[in-house]
């Protein structure tokens, strides 16, 4: 389980294709590995991944292993990556952490498409399209996780919704980076999920009855 309380960002130093999977290895601040073991879940732009090989890369660098399967590529924005892209990072939540954000599991449900950006000098806007299939568990106010990143939900429209972003949070993940038509990964609030699905289920019985 995660917080969608990105720690930092880390930059893609090796990506490689090996039968149906794909090694993905980042380098990022060397804290990262603390107390870290093989097996433990990473999230990388919110997507859960496990650690397979780890090390220090330089005096104030780590590098970190993990293999992506196929269908998470297809799902997630990981496929696209390159190299010296920056993603956001996210150690898993301890007994005892802050949970600063909300509860977020790293299983992304789909992506979206920036196509808006409203800049002040103090609040940044992006707007975001995504299959409308999935709008129905996007509420005005209510926690969606952005690469990883827990954020309010501001407006919502046919099949676009809004996000709005204070100075740390541009400074602290790669959203700052985003620019129109780039794809982010989307997971929704588990609750909101349950509440839709529990209302769906209710209205099909009492017809039924």
């Amino acid at each position: 389980m995660f917080t969608g309380i990105v720690q930092s960002q880390a930059e893609v130093i090796s990506i490689n294709i090996i039968d149906d999977r794909c090694r993905l290895v980042i380098s990022g601040d060397k804290s990262l590995i603390t107390s870290l073991t093989l097996g433990a879940s990473i999230a990388i732009n919110g997507v859960c991944l496990t650690v397979v090989e780890y090390t220090e890369f330089t005096e104030s660098k780590a590098k970190i292993a993990f293999d992506v399967i196929d269908e998470t590529l297809k799902v997630t924005n990981l496929g696209k990556l390159g190299l010296h892209s920056l993603v956001n990072v996210e150690r898993s939540l301890k007994i005892g952490d802050e949970i600063g954000g909300h509860m977020v599991s790293g299983h992304v449900h789909c992506q979206a498409t920036l196509v808006e950006q409203k800049l002040t000098d103090t609040n940044c806007a992006l707007y975001f399209q995504c299959n409308k299939k999935w709008m129905k568990y996007i509420l005005a106010k209510g926690f969606i996780t952005v690469n990883g990143t827990s954020l309010t939900v501001g407006e919502v429209l046919d099949n676009q919704f809004s996000v709005h972003l204070i100075p740390e949070t541009l400074t602290r993940t790669n959203l700052s980076l985003l620019t129109i038509t780039d794809n982010v990964n989307l997971e929704f609030d588990q609750q909101t999920i349950t509440i839709v699905s529990t209302i769906e289920r209710m209205k099909l019985d009492t017809f039924n009855h």
